[in-house]
């Protein structure tokens, strides 16, 4: 499948990585529909940023309103499925939020999706589903393990993103991505957390566990490999992680944030930011060896390269002035 001139609806479009979707998809020559999250102030969260807003159509709206869901995606070609609940603190207070938004919410948009015949669907899953790293690097054969109301509701969507494969022949990729960092991302993710605490002038860094390693990933690459299996007919009915195949301690990553910016900063573990034992992930490392076989695709933007251009975004006051570093955000 070629995108171009195809009309491509992105749910979650008003977020970190749907917003940068956004641009790559118009850039790339599609015709694009977001969709933002349904708020009394019609704010479009990060699209209200992008230079390309003029040559979208934003609707606002909720995944878990089914008729919405069917009228929205009519006459759309592909839908990348982006919107989701993703902080996992927050689903250790709201998992019953969780199940209604990535669960239900994704049954709806597969549900219409089957209903308009969709040509193509891309289902956003996380690393998260895998838990603990049982052996690594992490294939997709990987063992599930719901190690958070979180993970435990994007298992849930996976598999039901599959079903309608298996069920009904609908045309869907699950896309897992691993940790994906950027300009735009929100403050409840250590690399923004780390940044922002340092921009802001703080002596100490209020952190939780640093010992868990992660396979971090810039954003645009992120979004090229999506854009990627979207055009490619084979991973239809797969799972397919996008991920660098580089493994990183959280602390070895605050380690190059606090060089890049030249600072002495101290780390100070808040008991508030330590999640449950049993819920932390301490190791996530991508095999990203299904991708690189079915489309070729491979990163482009190494850790050190991705923290600076994020650094730099950052150190812009307007983009600064849109966090709040002292407040935990969950």
């Amino acid at each position: 499948m070629n995108l171009k001139n195809k009309k491509i609806l992105v749910t979650g479009a008003d977020g970190f990585i749907g917003s940068h979707l956004i641009e790559i998809l118009v850039n790339y020559g599609c015709k694009v529909v977001a969709l933002s999250q349904y708020n009394s102030f019609n704010n479009w969260g990060w699209l209200e940023d992008l230079p390309c807003l003029n040559d979208i159509e934003v609707i606002s709206g909720d995944i878990r309103d089914g008729y919405f869901v069917e009228k929205m995606t009519k006459n759309v070609d592909v839908v990348f499925h982006l919107a989701a609940l993703i902080a996992i603190p927050y689903s250790y207070q709201a998992p019953e939020s969780y199940v209604q938004t990535n669960v239900i919410g994704t049954l709806n948009v597969l549900q219409a999706a089957l209903k308009n015949n969709i040509e193509k669907i891309l289902h956003t899953s996380t690393s998260e589903v895998y838990g603990t790293a049982k052996y690594v690097p992490i294939d997709e054969e990987h063992p599930l393990q719901p190690q958070s109301p979180y993970s435990a509701s994007k298992i849930a969507a996976d598999s039901m993103a599959l079903s309608f494969f298996n069920s009904f022949s609908l045309p869907v990729t699950v896309v897992r991505p691993f940790n994906t960092y950027g300009p735009r991302q929100s403050a409840r993710a250590v690399i923004p957390t780390v940044i922002n605490q340092i921009l802001s002038g703080n002596k100490e860094i209020k952190l939780g566990n640093i010992s868990p390693t992660r396979d971090f990933n810039y954003v645009t690459d992120t979004c090229r490999g999506f854009l990627e299996l979207a055009e490619c007919d084979a991973a239809i009915g797969e799972v397919v992680n996008i991920g660098s195949n580089y493994e990183i301690s959280v602390e070895d990553t605050i380690q190059l944030i606090k060089k890049i910016l030249d600072s002495d900063i101290q780390i100070v573990v808040d008991a508030d930011r330590v999640r449950p034992e049993l819920s932390e992930v301490e190791r996530l490392w991508c095999d990203n060896s299904k991708i690189l076989k079915l489309t070729g695709f491979k990163p482009q933007t190494n850790i050190e390269t991705g923290l600076k251009k994020t650094i730099e975004w950052f150190e812009c006051d307007s983009n600064q002035k849109k966090y709040k570093a002292n407040i935990y955000n969950v």
